[in-house]
Formats: structure tokens, sequence, C-alpha cells
């Protein structure tokens, strides 16, 4: 059996090609940077079309993307999340169509009033990202009508040492490690009492995983359903070297600020299918400070 992953350099690439060949599925990986893996853009349908072509995929993952919501980066976005995944859907139809495809949703593209957010909630256009998602969930939606195996699952929040420094959370780490070291540096931060979850990527990957093998549910929200705030994250980190996080975290105004006060799931979903997340944030933290996978 094959699984194309488009978009493998990142995190959850790393952990859904180990539990694939764990599972003896043999992974081709697709990246625009390449390193180990074929190169190529999901962007270009006739690339996706002929490696769907040759390859014949029992699988195919599309989790490349941009993920900041910011508006300068709509048309990357647009492109890699919405063109791509008609690019994959389509390439399906033609060469695959018992393939099973997983397409990425997220947590922001649903309505957020406060309140666990499950899949059967209605979306809302917030933001570039968003926009790109919405349309990328409608294109499954319609292949699905075609008879194909379109998945979806909304992601929420989740951390791993492989996480790149842009991200809050991996920023709060890296800068823990350095303070360890003896760095009197500050961590400039805005609003710290946003709440949203805090899951480990592998867990999340198990989740996809998960979805993708049955044949009953085809879009759900994969989540922890538990929200902590960004201060407990950083308190959390601070807890594995001992020391008070108070002296070394610059709040201010000035900072970055999340568009939301709290993104939390509501996972009865993908827990009725017998996932379970096994990292708790405490745990999260201490992987990530260790910097283990």
């Amino acid at each position: 059996m094959k699984c194309i992953i488009f978009g493998i350099n990142g995190q959850d690439g790393y952990y859904l090609r180990k539990i694939f060949e764990q599972n003896q599925v043999e992974v081709i990986g697709i990246s625009r940077s390449s390193g180990d893996w074929l190169q190529g853009d999901v962007v270009d349908f006739n690339f996706v079309d002929s490696v769907l072509q040759a390859q014949k995929p029992d699988y195919v993952i599309h989790i490349a993307a941009n993920s900041s919501t910011r508006h300068d980066v709509l048309f990357e976005n647009h492109e890699t999340i919405a063109t791509g995944s008609l690019n994959i859907l389509e390439a399906v139809k033609r060469h695959q169509p018992n393939c099973r495809v997983f397409i990425t949703g997220s947590g922001v593209q649903f309505v957020n009033n406060g309140r666990p957010i499950k899949e059967t909630d209605d979306f809302e256009a917030n933001s570039p990202y968003s926009v790109a998602r919405i349309q990328s969930a409608y294109a499954a939606r319609y292949y699905r009508g075609l008879g194909i195996k379109a998945y979806v699952g909304y992601l929420f929040h989740h951390e791993s040492s492989l996480r790149k420094e842009s991200h809050v959370g991996k920023m709060v780490v890296e800068a823990v490690k350095r303070i360890a070291k003896g760095s009197e540096e500050k961590i400039r931060i805005g609003d710290i009492s946003v709440q949203k979850e805090w899951g480990f990527a592998g867990d999340i990957a198990e989740g996809i995983y998960t979805l993708i093998k049955q044949d009953n549910i085809f879009e759900l929200t994969i989540g922890t359903g538990k929200a902590y705030s960004i201060k407990d994250w950083i308190r959390n980190c601070f807890a594995q070297i001992d020391m008070p996080w108070e002296k070394y975290v610059d709040i201010s105004e000035s900072n970055f600020r999340s568009e939301y006060k709290l993104l939390v799931s509501n996972p009865s979903s993908i827990l009725s299918l017998g996932w379970r997340p096994k990292v708790d944030i405490k745990t999260l933290a201490k992987l990530m400070i260790e910097g283990a996978l």
C-alpha cells in the first residue's frame, strides 16, 4: 500500500509518516523544498496529476499550507490550501477513485462564540486563511458527492519539538532553554490570557489516521477538547527548569495579540471512534524543553 503526503516536511508530516510506516504503508513525501523527498508543488495540477497517475496511492494526505492568517499571504493560502485541494481531488477522481483523501481543516474557519467547536458548526470567513479552508471543505464535499472518499479533519492548536519558532509555543520553549543556560532575555508577548488547546502533534496525527481508516464519518474536529491559557503554557515551561516565569516575561499591548480569546474543540465524534490524546500540557512542555520526538 502507498500513501502520498503533500507537505511532509512539517511536524504533522513527520508523525503521519511514522504512523503509516508502522502500519506497513509506503510513504511518498512531496515538498516544495525537497530535502529527502520528491520536490513538487501541490499548486501545479500537472505535477499532482502525474504523481497520482504514476503512483496509484491508497491514501493522499494534504497538509501543505502557510498557517498564517495574515492578509498579506492571501494568495499563497488560496493557492496552496484551496487550489491544492482541488488539484488533489480531481487527480484522485481521474486516476485513483478508490483512494482515501485527507483534507486539512482548522478550528479557525468556524464561528467562534467562545464555546467548544464541533464539525457541524457554521463556518465563518474571518481571514484569508479561513476562506481557503472553507473552500477546501466544500471541495471535499463536492467530490464526496462524486464518490470520492474525501475526509476533512478540523485541527486545533498542537505542538511538538519540530514546531517552528514563529509559533508562540515554540518561541517560549526556545527562550526558556536559553534562559536555563544563563540568558537574561525577556519573552515579549501580548495577551497571555488567551486560551487554546495544547495538543501533541503525534496525538493529532493518530487522530487523522483514525479518521481515514473508517467509512462512517467523513468530517470531524480533531482536538483535545481542553483549553489552557498562554500563561499556563509559560508556567509549565518554566517549571521544567525550576525558575520564576514572571522575571522573564514582558507583557505589553504593543506585542503580538491573538484574534480570539478562546479556541477549543468539541472532539466527541473523534472520541466515538476510539481515539484519545495521550500527552497533556505538562508532558508536552517537558518533551519540547528536552527536544524529544
